[in-house]
């Protein structure tokens, strides 16, 4: 993306990083790697992938699933030809392989972000029971589970552009700032709050992308150095691991002389998706992270990592081994979750995400409720579940390991405890943010718990979507035609069924030795040229 450039350094390497102990420290490190089990062998394509293939960050980007030709042939070879029947009343069609992949390709026309997986998060699906599957939920729709929008969800809620003084820069707290430095990430959340601008296209959704540059950087540093009340800035994007490492000290070290920065925060959610390039001893990410965290620790300023897990299976030996180190070497790791309906939105997933999180020495920050974007309406909860779920947590946890459960106010009124609302009654929930400069201090946010739907209406939903695609409009085209949907008067569904519609046959068993590529086609795929 940028050329490399040259750090001035004013003192030498720690011994830490000397060669002798980076030699050890690699010894170390593929000793206990040698006796850890794979938890991605039972995965056909990866049945022979050894844990030092397995960690590499290289060879996790090569074998990214990123479009629907690779998703297609990637669940061909994991999911088995029948699958286990989902407890919930939409999905109860999907009994099969088949079933499975034409309902998750057809969603993926429908859904704002583009899809890209790596293999950690695909080998943490259980394909047995995918369709509940609390990782799959988050990464990859289904057809099967999308529902109507509220009227008020928007592609940009939390209206960052809004608050951008130069491009690049979302400028909306006092004191703080964030830097979205680059626009891509190492996998897309179905949920992403910046849904309006990260990663490619998608056959709904026109994306604004950052298109960060060396000139747009120099912009952004220059505001930070001309306005001295910031004190704190976030590195993100997208993610920070799409930084190069010489752009981490890059960006690390021009922060932290700017004389009246005194914490910077890199977002990143690699811990997550794929943490085994913390423990590559090929790969220099994670060394120029630790640098900038010394440097900052050596003039008494705060640089930290903040990572975006939000169930505990996504926490394996990998990720125990990487959050370790980074413990080891002082690095400061603070966790965001979001509150998602059918991943972590009960006491019990929600205890055991906490908890794991505390026993690798990363900080549970933050549980947020999840944003009002278009095009997730299925993964939302009412406001009421997370300030039940944060009633009922607290005083079963240590204090200082206890997260702060918080909303991001919809059209900009930045994070607020979830409790601390003016009104909520009906599903509607009125915030102020008193801390807030000018007009914005005084003004009231709304937020809108989502709304249940019937049968009939998702029907005639779906249909209206499909030929609203076919004429080529976009999600926001789309939900601006469409009336909000009618309160319903007959039986109540908590999550509507899916109407009854014709499925292909099953599929023809993969080859024993999967080549991607080489599968024998199903008749869906065949007919919808996958």
């Amino acid at each position: 993306m940028f050329a490399p450039k040259t750090i001035a350094r004013s003192q030498p390497f720690r011994p830490g990083f000397s060669h002798i102990t980076r030699l050890l420290s690699h010894c170390r490190t593929q000793s206990t790697l040698a006796v850890q089990k794979p938890y991605w062998n039972h995965i056909q394509p990866w049945k022979d992938v050894s844990n030092d293939e397995f960690i590499s960050y290289r060879w996790q980007l090569r074998n990214t699933v990123s479009d629907k030709h690779k998703l297609y042939q990637f669940l061909n070879a994991a999911l088995p030809d029948k699958l286990v029947r989902s407890q919930h009343s939409q999905f109860q069609k999907i009994r099969t392989k088949d079933h499975f992949i034409e309902d998750a390709i057809e969603a993926i026309k429908l859904a704002p972000m583009a899809i890209r997986l790596t293999p950690h998060v695909l080998s943490l699906v259980d394909w047995e029971n995918a369709v509940d599957d609390p990782i799959r939920r988050q990464f990859l729709p289904l057809r099967s589970g999308i529902i109507p929008d509220h009227k008020n969800m928007e592609l940009d809620s939390l209206h960052e552009e809004a608050d951008s003084p130069v491009p690049g820069l979302v400028h909306r707290y006092p004191g703080r700032a964030l830097f979205l430095a680059t626009s891509i990430c190492p996998v897309y959340c179905r949920f992403c709050t910046r849904s309006y601008a990260v990663g490619g296209n998608t056959d709904t959704v026109s994306k604004k992308p950052q298109k960060p540059s060396r000139k747009r950087w120099e912009v952004v540093f220059e505001h930070i150095a001309n306005d001295n009340s910031l004190e704190d800035i976030v590195v993100s994007g997208g993610d920070a691991y799409f930084l190069q490492p010489e752009h981490i000290e890059e960006i690390g070290e021009r922060l932290l002389n700017i004389p009246h920065i005194k914490r910077v925060r890199f977002a990143s959610k690699g811990l997550a998706v794929a943490p085994g390039r913390i423990l590559d001893n090929s790969d220099p990410w994670v060394d120029s992270l630790i640098k900038v965290s010394n440097k900052g620790r050596d003039m008494g300023k705060q640089v930290c990592l903040h990572t975006h897990i939000n169930h505990a299976n996504e926490i394996t030996w990998i990720t125990e081994l990487a959050a370790n180190k980074l413990f080891k070497h002082g690095v400061i790791v603070r966790n965001q979750a979001v509150l998602l309906k059918g991943v972590n939105d009960d006491f019990e997933a929600l205890s055991d995400l906490i908890k794991k999180l505390s026993n690798v020495n990363i900080q549970p920050y933050y549980i947020y409720q999840c944003d009002m974007v278009q095009g997730i309406e299925d993964l939302r909860t009412p406001l009421s579940k997370i300030i039940t779920l944060d009633k009922e947590l607290r005083g079963t946890l240590s204090g200082f390991m206890m997260p702060s459960f918080v909303i991001d106010l919809p059209g900009g009124g930045g994070k607020r405890l979830v409790s601390t609302y003016e009104t909520y009654e009906d599903g509607v929930a009125e915030y102020k943010a008193p801390g807030l400069p000018g007009t914005k201090g005084t003004r009231t946010y709304t937020y809108f718990d989502p709304k249940p739907v019937e049968s009939s209406v998702l029907e005639e939903f779906r249909q209206d979507q499909f030929q609203a695609l076919e004429r080529g409009e976009t999600l926001e085209q789309f939900f601006a035609q469409s009336p909000d949907p009618p309160i319903p008067t007959g039986p109540m569904l908590p999550t509507p069924e899916e109407p009854l519609q014709p499925y292909p046959g099953m599929m023809v068993a993969r080859p024993k030795h999967w080549v991607p590529g080489a599968e024998v086609q199903s008749a869906y795929a065949r007919s919808h040229d996958i």
